[in-house]
């Protein structure tokens, strides 16, 4: 049946919106290439919560680590990404495959859903860390799209 997912390509991933305060994170699925946001891990002077990371990798047992990767408007490297470079090296304690993906405008997305949300009454107070985690599942979502294409 053509409309039938193929469930041998079944994957969940975990996908992080890097910050130098918060992670904005969320679980995918490439059966349904949606996600949902599972809210944030902090980051900060001695890196990011790693007892937070390895809880989220332990409940959701991730076939895949998806980072966003900062870049320019004209696709040239931002400044971030030597700190998500680091940030990547971290997550290859977990010896789980790690890829990224172009993460431009994410924040401006998540922000527009989610002030457009509160607008009809179905969300309350917008955070920073909520917008963190809504752009950890546009991430989420590129990835799961780009690789079902």
């Amino acid at each position: 049946m053509p409309d039938t997912p193929d469930s041998s390509r079944a994957e969940t991933i975990l996908a992080f919106d890097f910050g130098l305060r918060r992670i904005g994170v969320a679980v995918g699925q490439s059966v349904t290439a949606s996600a949902s946001p599972l809210g944030v891990i902090s980051n900060g002077d001695t890196g990011p919560d790693r007892n937070g990371i390895t809880a989220l990798v332990k409940e959701w047992q991730p076939g895949r680590l998806v980072v966003g990767m900062p870049a320019h408007a004209d696709g040239s490297p931002s400044e971030m990404q030597s700190h998500v470079r680091r940030f990547i090296e971290t997550l290859k304690d977990y010896e789980l495959p790690i890829d990224t993906v172009d993460e431009r405008y994410t924040s401006i997305e998540a922000e527009a859903v989610l002030k457009s949300a509160r607008a009809a009454g179905t969300r309350g107070r917008i955070t920073k860390a909520s917008i963190d985690s809504a752009a950890a599942v546009f991430i989420a979502e590129r990835y799961l799209a780009i690789r079902n294409a």
